[in-house]
């Protein structure tokens, strides 16, 4: 059998990792301590989180609106065709994962979400079916589940319900009219695009999925229809690491850097097709190497423009040149098609469970505390469910510092942020990202999260104590030895521990 480097090297890269930073799993059915954590939503990031609270010794319950087989939250429910776009060195949403392939598929992403589900025992503390509605404190702080006392009481709430909910299945003007087929991009499975003439309807990551299909399947043709521009960026960690080094999280006087050798590098002939008035650091770029192939190839085209209305045998198609806006002039035009991909992405899942106050301007999300803790209640940690844009991943190591982060305030006292203090951090990181082209909050790089995690211990000597748990996972015994001699101190003082909400 021959053994390929790359992979070799890799494999023992994740099991370096593995061994170093994998908490350890309690034992089965072993009871677990406060503070108690209620993890609403059981897709990557809600088990991987819950992972990390148990595994330090932390009670918690998950709550998942779906039954067991929507584990694994929007990997669950899209094309066996799809597969991550970004390298799965970028990938590592908990330190035990074990990866196969740079770049694997649905089903193994489900699989190593499922095997971290068992691993930690989160199987014993996963209630399916039950999805949130409500979420509130009593008279003595603690969280309430649904207004029902017998779900449990809880110290925090961590909400990892994501930014991908049901599909957003939009109707066209004279859709009706159309004699060939119609699916949206996260409902192919089963279905072949053989021989067929296909369009795309959308410019987005389900567009690039979609296109998979389409290429998987053998299409005799596949039609893209966008609505605007969007920066393609290539299946490269290397690149992808670069661009996310941004830690300003917006454009800066050097931003034509990385745009000019895109265009040069990776579009070349096809550079028309890169944004002209949206920089690279405004939105969540696409991620793939493959399309431009298939354009040269002449197996798909971009086409930019407006969807006028469906006909009998396709789409009457407003083709609009570089710069024209949305909804402008443009030559008009019928795309003939047999198969019709609404790649219109998917709804954002409600946040509408927390309480009233967290969505009052101007501290609404995701204009919050590190962007997932509203000022109103550092017992809430919104993981990976309030971005908008970025360029990074949504599934690595930021998922475990959030979760200790959240661990860290419940559990000591000095470290906790208090509310004025994590709004004027919020004004800060406005006034700092003043003339960005969208909001502070709007995009940031991954390279500006890890600097807001080390500005949020470094500025609270309290703090400091924690770094090794909260970054790494590790000592957490230590911290909280000192948080005891710390209440012991205090108490001592005349000075009583509160529950904070």
């Amino acid at each position: 059998m021959e053994v390929q480097p790359v992979l070799w090297l890799y494999s023992l890269i994740q099991w370096v990792l593995d061994k170093l930073l994998s908490p350890t799993p309690p034992p089965p059915r072993a009871t677990l301590g406060r503070p108690r954590i209620a993890v609403i939503g059981a897709g990557l990031t809600g088990v991987s989180s819950a992972s990390h609270c148990v595994s330090h010794g932390f009670d918690v319950t998950i709550f998942e609106a779906g039954d067991e087989k929507s584990l694994g939250g929007i990997w669950s429910k899209v094309n066996n065709t799809s597969g991550l776009q970004i390298h799965s060195i970028m990938y590592r949403f908990h330190p035990s994962v074990k990866w196969s392939a740079g770049y694997p598929d649905r089903q193994q992403i489900v699989s190593q979400i499922t095997q971290l589900w068992k691993k930690y025992g989160l199987h014993e503390r996963t209630k399916f079916n039950t999805p949130v509605h409500s979420t509130r404190q009593d008279y003595l702080g603690r969280w309430i589940i649904n207004d029902n006392p017998s779900l449990g009481f809880f110290d925090g709430i961590l909400a990892a319900v994501g930014t991908c909910g049901d599909p957003k299945v939009p109707h066209m003007p004279n859709q009706e009219a159309f004699k060939g087929e119609i699916f949206h991009s996260s409902m192919l499975n089963g279905k072949t695009a053989a021989g067929k003439r296909v369009l795309i309807i959308g410019g987005g990551a389900s567009a690039v999925e979609a296109l998979e299909f389409t290429v998987h399947t053998d299409a005799a043709s596949t039609s893209i229809l966008a609505r605007s521009d969007k920066w393609i960026i290539p299946r490269n960690a290397f690149v992808d690491g670069l661009l996310a080094l941004n830690i300003f999280g917006q454009e800066t006087i050097l931003s034509w850097i990385p745009e000019t050798l895109l265009k040069r590098l990776f579009y070349r002939d096809l550079k028309d097709l890169a944004p002209d008035s949206e920089g690279l650091f405004t939105e969540t770029p696409m991620v793939n190497s493959d399309i431009f192939r298939q354009i040269r190839d002449h197996h798909a085209e971009w086409l930019r423009g407006d969807i006028v209305r469906f006909t009998e045998k396709g789409i009457l198609f407003r083709h609009r040149s570089k710069g024209v806006p949305k909804g402008g002039p443009g030559r008009e035009a019928e795309i003939r098609g047999d198969m019709v991909i609404m790649a219109t992405g998917y709804q954002r899942p409600s946040l509408s469970f927390l309480p009233n106050e967290v969505f009052q301007e101007p501290y609404e999300p995701p204009r919050w505390y590190l962007q997932v803790f509203p000022p109103e209640h550092m017992s809430v940690c919104c993981n990976n469910c309030t971005y908008v844009n970025a360029i990074g991943t949504v599934g690595n190591y930021h998922i475990g510092i959030y979760t200790r982060l959240l661990l860290m305030f419940l559990v000591d006292p000095l470290a906790r942020p208090q509310e004025y203090w994590m709004k004027r951090w919020i004004d800060m990181t406005s006034f700092l990202k003043a003339r960005a082209p969208t909001g502070a909050f709007d995009f940031f790089t991954y390279s500006e999260l890890l600097y807001w995690f080390l500005f949020c211990v470094a500025i609270n000597p309290f703090r400091w104590k924690w770094a090794p748990f909260v970054f790494l996972g590790i000592g957490s015994a230590l911290p909280k030895n000192i948080v005891s001699g710390e209440d012991q101190l205090r108490n001592g003082l005349g000075m009583k521990r509160t529950h904070h909400g």
